[in-house]
């Protein structure tokens, strides 16, 4: 018999066509914060009564948390408070998730967490959640209430594809922008504060506020813009507003503890220069870090600058219990009611009205 010598398909000098596929598994994830303010006239409910935060979507789902004030159950004594994590339609048919409940502190570090990975087909949670005798120091320190915050990854369904992806790099403008800010390169305008000097680029300051437009570019700009002294800022609050502009976030470390003072001057200078995001990302900052020492000081901003939610924040604040007298004994007080008299009335109609 003669030798035959087959061709495979693998050595025959051609190309073989090819197509790929993958399966792709997606999950979603998000976070909700539901904040349970005066916990202490829920509780007498009884078990089995809850309050629940709006619903909010999370992987094409609806949900929202349930809290139950005296538990989930009688047979607990109303020992507990119970959390549930509901998914409110579409939930029967069973959704893969993972998720957590968690209560931060008063300075938003995590004081108590749960965490569950399951199949939830229309609810789960935890009906011995937190224990109330636990719960009330935190209560104490935080004016009688406290925030549940969820963070829900829903796991969709595989699916299989074959378009293939390309992968893009995350864009990189603002960080562009803040190295040439800090190194200095192209400069055109130097700014003098404090005997410090702040080097920056006049078109990046006009395309971001209209106030630095006007006089950096437009018919008001002084004949020499070459350096533009400011006498009325701090250096550092100068810097800060000179991070925002470039970089659209706020230095690192503007959360710390003592910083509420570089806070206020911030937004007073974000008011200056019309940079709105700024204005409301201090406010927000300050809403969340109201003190006995500088509340007054913060209302009395607040007013004056018409900065409505940080003014009913502070309000409410001077209105919990055991605050007012404290507050009465700093300097920022004083200068409250020296500057804005008409605060202090609102100051009492707030009390009134909370009975105090």
């Amino acid at each position: 018999m003669a030798n035959a010598s087959a061709s495979s398909p693998a050595t025959d000098g051609k190309s073989l066509p090819e197509t790929s596929s993958s399966c792709l598994t997606h999950a979603v994830t998000a976070a909700h914060n539901f904040e349970v303010i005066n916990f202490s006239l829920l509780e007498g409910m009884g078990a089995g009564q809850f309050v629940c935060s709006r619903n909010f979507s999370v992987g094409g789902y609806d949900w929202n948390i349930r809290v139950y004030p005296d538990g989930d159950k009688a047979a607990d004594n109303a020992k507990f408070a119970s959390a549930f994590l509901i998914a409110t339609n579409g939930g029967q048919a069973g959704v893969r998730a993972e998720f957590s409940l968690s209560v931060p502190d008063k300075d938003g570090k995590v004081w108590t967490q749960r965490k569950a990975k399951q199949v939830i087909v229309s609810g789960s949670g935890w009906g011995q959640f937190i224990e109330k005798a636990r719960l009330r120091p935190l209560l104490r320190d935080n004016h009688d209430r406290f925030t549940i915050r969820c963070v829900l990854t829903v796991i969709k369904d595989p699916v299989v594809e074959d378009v293939v992806a390309i992968a893009v790099p995350a864009p990189t403008v603002l960080q562009d922008l803040a190295g040439m800010l800090k190194r200095g390169e192209g400069t055109d305008v130097t700014f003098v504060v404090g005997g410090q000097r702040f080097p920056a680029h006049r078109c990046v300051l006009a395309a971001r506020s209209a106030v630095f437009k006007a006089e950096l570019l437009g018919a008001m700009r002084e004949k020499a813009t070459a350096h533009v002294r400011i006498e009325d800022m701090e250096p550092a609050v100068f810097e800060a507003l000179l991070h925002f502009v470039y970089t659209d976030a706020l230095p690192d470390g503007c959360d710390d503890a003592g910083k509420n003072v570089l806070m206020q001057h911030l937004l007073v200078a974000a008011d200056r220069y019309g940079l709105h995001r700024l204005r409301h990302m201090c406010e927000d900052r300050m809403c969340r870090s109201v003190d006995a020492e500088t509340v007054a000081t913060t209302l009395a901003l607040a007013d004056q600058h018409h900065c409505v939610q940080l003014k009913n924040a502070c309000l409410s604040f001077l209105a919990s219990s055991g605050v007012l007298g404290a507050v009465r004994d700093t300097n920022g007080f004083h200068h409250l009611s020296a500057s804005c008299p008409m605060v202090l009335l609102e100051i009492l109609d707030k009390l009134a009205s909370l009975g105090i």
